[in-house]
């Protein structure tokens, strides 16, 4: 797959992707919205029936409590009504003086309807008209219960509606808590509420004029999100001066938990797919890199071998020579070359074949007791005579006092010598090579600087990564297969060290090996 077609899928993919969530975020608002919406015409459903049922229920204590003593009594006036409420026209009992009742009329002013002229006037055409239709089906002697209730069941709506208002005139002058009590105002919006199926606990309140009265719960809050109003004791005219306000304190609850276990599975299923989307995309992008990478592994051991195999058949081809075949001083030359071009391609072999079997687990380390010191020193000699071919140096600072570990003689002493051998290729002039070591603690730390061409932030951290060469695909101006340095972390690792690399662009490289001192 081409670079830009490649591009190109993982675009489309992401784009589709991110319509996706932004689709199921869109419907889970939308869901959401649209039950909060349920939610409100319910409540406001139930307001209204509640509001209802406490007016009716008003007119109904008064029809069926009012004691009728003769059908003359059937005449709807003032002092029948005061007679069943028990109270003046001040809206106080009877008995009590004028002074008292102005003193409590001033301070339960918040309470009261105050009637006007108009109101007076229209009191008195509905009186006329509601003593109309109660003498309608004048009877004699007492009224009984249930010819109240048939009296009622045939009164038409205008009929009920102008009873009402007449009470409603009369009563509007007596404070609201004795007209509405909290344990009726609570069992109505707990009957609506489940009538509605509407699981939400509530806090209620009765204000008048806008200002609070003695009708409320315990834990009503006027500015709530959840708050709801609706006017109580309409009149004819479809004024109120009460309102009857609401909190449903459970409605967030109950709006989400309608949705609660779409949205959850929406979400889960959601996450699922980017989980899965990220991790294929991460392992496309591991597996493009690691197929390049093996592309440069093969182009630079391929390399790595043809010059010892060229190498190897220009000295067969020089020993088959009639004037060479005869020289013994020759043919040994181009023997030892043979041979050791055999062996440098059969040290190529043998760290590839070490790195897998160290991925494997299967490389039998047999560790003893070492000196780090000498160690170094037996890693010089694989490499001092290149670094004096190119006029450079290899310098010891040993500072440390113990060096003492455990460990493989051969494999440390490889993981040095590949140290070594890559600030040598990367030194682009004659190689300068320092090498200290010094205790901290119960530790040594070894630290091989070199004055080559150093590095960047990014490629310090692949550097110990398996086939990984900076100079990707450039086979010809530092030769090698990537393995060098992932084959000392690993061997490092299994000594229980550490390994890492300070450096800078054209400033030369610092590794730095950690290994614990045996104690």
């Amino acid at each position: 797959m081409n670079k830009r077609l490649f591009f190109l899928l993982v675009v489309l993919m992401s784009l589709s992707l991110i319509g996706i969530i932004f689709v199921q975020g869109y419907w889970i608002k939308s869901t959401v919205d649209d039950k909060e919406e349920q939610f409100s015409y319910n409540a406001k459903q139930v307001l209204i029936n509640v509001s209802k049922e406490l007016q009716n229920k008003e007119l109904e204590a008064f029809w069926f409590n009012f004691d009728f003593e003769d059908s003359t009594a059937l005449k709807l006036n003032s002092d029948n009504l005061e007679q069943y409420f028990g109270l003046n026209e001040y809206g106080e009992n009877a008995n009590q003086d004028y002074n008292k009742i102005l003193e409590t009329n001033h301070k339960e002013s918040s309470d009261f309807l105050v009637s006007t002229s108009d109101s007076i006037q229209l009191a008195k055409l509905i009186n006329n008209r509601v003593n109309d239709f109660l003498n309608k089906d004048k009877v004699s002697g007492s009224i009984s219960a249930e010819e109240r209730l048939d009296r009622l069941m045939r009164m038409e709506e205008v009929e009920k509606d102008m009873l009402s208002a007449y009470i409603s005139e009369f009563t509007s002058k007596i404070p609201i808590h004795k007209r509405l009590s909290k344990q009726l105002v609570e069992k109505s919006l707990k009957e609506k509420l489940q009538n509605y199926n509407l699981k939400s606990g509530f806090e209620y309140g009765v204000y008048a004029n806008s200002l609070a009265t003695k009708v409320h719960s315990d834990n009503f809050i006027l500015d709530s999100p959840a708050t709801y109003s609706v006017p109580l004791f309409v009149n004819i005219s479809g004024k109120s001066n009460y309102q009857l306000l609401v909190n449903f304190t459970e409605k967030k609850e109950v709006v989400l938990s309608s949705v609660i276990l779409m949205a959850a599975l929406s979400i889960v299923f959601t996450l699922i797919i980017v989980i899965a989307y990220s991790s294929a995309l991460s392992q496309l992008i591991k597996q493009r890199q690691i197929s390049q990478i093996k592309t440069d592994f093969i182009n630079n051991m391929t390399h790595e071998f043809k010059t010892p195999i060229a190498t190897i058949n220009l000295a067969l081809d020089a020993i088959k020579n009639p004037k060479v075949v005869n020289d013994q001083s020759k043919v040994a030359r181009y023997l030892q070359m043979i041979r050791d071009e055999n062996k440098r391609m059969n040290a190529q072999v043998e760290n590839v074949l070490q790195i897998s079997k160290l991925e494997k687990n299967e490389l039998d380390l047999k560790k003893e007791r070492l000196q780090l010191h000498e160690l170094v020193e037996e890693a010089l000699t694989h490499v001092e005579l290149i670094v004096e071919d190119r006029s450079g140096y290899v310098k010891n600072h040993f500072g440390a006092l113990k060096s003492s570990v455990l460990g493989n003689e051969n494999h440390l002493t490889n993981v040095i010598v590949n140290v070594l051998d890559n600030a040598i290729k990367y030194s682009v002039d004659e190689p300068k090579i320092d090498i200290y070591t010094e205790n901290v603690r119960n530790s040594i730390i070894l630290k091989i600087r070199d004055q080559g061409s150093g590095m960047s932030k990014a490629v310090q951290k692949k550097i110990f990564e398996k086939f990984y060469r900076e100079h990707t695909g450039d086979i010809h101006n530092v030769k090698g297969h990537g393995l060098g340095l992932a084959y000392v972390k690993r061997i490092l690792d299994d000594h229980h060290a550490t390994i890492h690399v300070e450096s800078e662009r054209g400033k030369g490289s610092t590794f730095i090996i950690k290994l614990p001192l045996i104690t």
